[in-house]
């Protein structure tokens, strides 16, 4: 005799939790953004791209887009190694360092700014050693690209980290008992195998980066043409009542993060099958 047991899911069917997905997704993310799309087809297509390609607008773009995928890069490399060293390595004082690096999520992004402004101004304790050297950081690119640093760092180490944790270590020993050396077990057998999240990592931390205002505004100098950031820029524009070139100039960070996001998560994809693959 067979026995027919009914099963219950712990949450809502599939209906009841589509339902409540798309309605949260919908107030929460594509509301405002149609919103900002509605708002800026007012300028018409002439006017939309006579704000976007504006020399300042575009000299805005060039900064922020720009340092966001130098800071996004330096972050990948350092964080790999700094959640390798969380991971593999143990030493005193563990727990406290890997607290440390989640700071920048707790941080108000305003006080990281004034932090960083003081730190590497030209009488800071960093800034006026490598100014007397010839290196200006503060009231620079260099100094935006650092902040963006700061503000990036735990969205690779935090998206790495579990990757390495889930790494098998008997891969490693067969490699290294068929002879192959250190450096190419990890660049043939453990890299690839973190790569995807490594590039989600990489992608968390542009994006973080790109629309970054508060711990940046600070450091910058905020020059127009020289180191005012697109952030900023929308800010002036709305203290000017310009609504509508607020609008566009957002519109143009959007399609271009958009673009951006899109190449990086095909990098993923096609990564993630190649792993797969192998």
């Amino acid at each position: 005799m067979k026995f027919k047991f009914k099963q219950y899911n712990v949450i809502p069917g599939f209906g009841l939790t589509l339902g409540y997905t798309l309605l949260y997704l919908g107030f929460i993310v594509l509301l405002p953004l149609a919103a900002l799309t509605i708002k800026g087809s007012e300028l018409g297509w002439a006017g939309f791209w006579h704000v976007i390609f504006d020399a300042r607008v575009l000299a805005s773009y060039k900064l922020t887009f720009g340092t966001a995928f130098i800071a996004a890069i330096i972050n990948a490399f350092f964080g790999l190694i700094v959640a390798w060293f969380l991971v593999r390595i143990k030493f005193p004082g563990k727990r406290f360092i890997d607290s440390i690096i989640d700071l920048p999520f707790a941080l108000p992004t305003a006080v990281t700014g004034i932090a960083l402004t003081a730190v590497y101004s030209p009488n800071g304790w960093i800034g006026k050693p490598l100014l007397d050297a010839g290196i200006k950081v503060a009231f620079t690119p260099i100094g935006i690209t650092i902040a963006m640093i700061f503000i990036g760092l735990p969205f690779v180490v935090r998206t790495v980290q579990p990757a390495i944790e889930e790494l098998e270590r008997e891969l490693e020993e067969v490699a290294l008992s068929l002879g192959a050396s250190q450096w190419k077990t990890f660049t043939k057998v453990i890299f690839p195998m973190i790569l995807p999240s490594l590039i989600t990592g990489f992608a968390l931390a542009f994006a973080r980066a790109i629309g970054e205002y508060g711990s940046v505004v600070f450091i910058a100098g905020n020059m127009p043409m020289k180191t005012e950031i697109a952030s900023l820029l929308i800010i002036t524009k709305l203290e000017q009542y310009d609504y509508l070139g607020a609008t566009a100039i957002a519109l143009g960070m959007l399609l271009a993060s958009f673009l951006l996001l899109f190449i990086i998560n095909m990098l993923q994809s096609w990564s993630s099958n190649r792993l797969k693959g192998v």
